[in-house]
């Protein structure tokens, strides 16, 4: 039975610290199961990220959409923070380390901005919820000062999405995702 922590920082973040079984042959891990996290409905899509040490990802928020990230290969740091308005961690940013060494994955609810620095050339599987739908795919900027985000990289590569997202205090009331919200 694997361990799930929930986070210290943001509400229904979750850490999953599945089970590992090995032997001279190699190694066995169930990455994700429905039943592990209470908050998370079916996930639908699944996707791959590769990038290379140095790149920042986010943050990116969904209003109806959550994510569940595992680390194959590589280290990253992840850095969260709760846009939901009504949760009892509105506006607290967190940052959690995952290494592909390790075999932890993170659940991540709707209205948590997200994103990840490469620490090293990187390898991320995740599931999400919903299948792709542009209206849902929102940011938030990476360097705002209020969410205080450390990425660990010193010279950051970024998109250009990723460059021109707004400051949460410039978000209006359409995209800011409630506590509870979910379709």
């Amino acid at each position: 039975m694997p361990r799930i922590v929930p986070s210290p920082t943001i509400a229904d973040v979750l850490l999953v610290e599945p089970d590992v079984h090995g032997d001279e042959r190699g190694r066995f891990v169930e990455t994700y199961r429905r039943s592990w996290l209470p908050l998370g409905r079916e996930m639908v899509q699944g996707n791959r990220s590769e990038k290379q040490a140095g790149a920042v990802v986010g943050l990116h928020y969904h209003l109806h959409q959550a994510d569940y990230w595992y680390v194959l290969r590589g280290r990253v740091r992840v850095v969260l923070h709760d846009l939901r308005q009504g949760s009892p961690t509105d506006g607290a940013t967190e940052h959690v380390d995952l290494d592909g060494a390790e075999d932890r994955g993170l659940f991540i609810p709707p209205g948590v901005a997200h994103g990840f620095a490469s620490l090293t050339d990187v390898l991320l599987w995740y599931l999400v919820d919903g299948y792709y739908n542009p209206a849902d795919e929102l940011g938030v900027a990476w360097d705002d000062p209020d969410i205080a985000a450390d990425w660990g990289v010193a010279d950051p590569v970024l998109s250009a999405r990723d460059r021109s997202n707004p400051r949460r205090r410039e978000l209006g009331p359409a995209v800011l995702p409630r506590a509870g919200l979910r379709t």
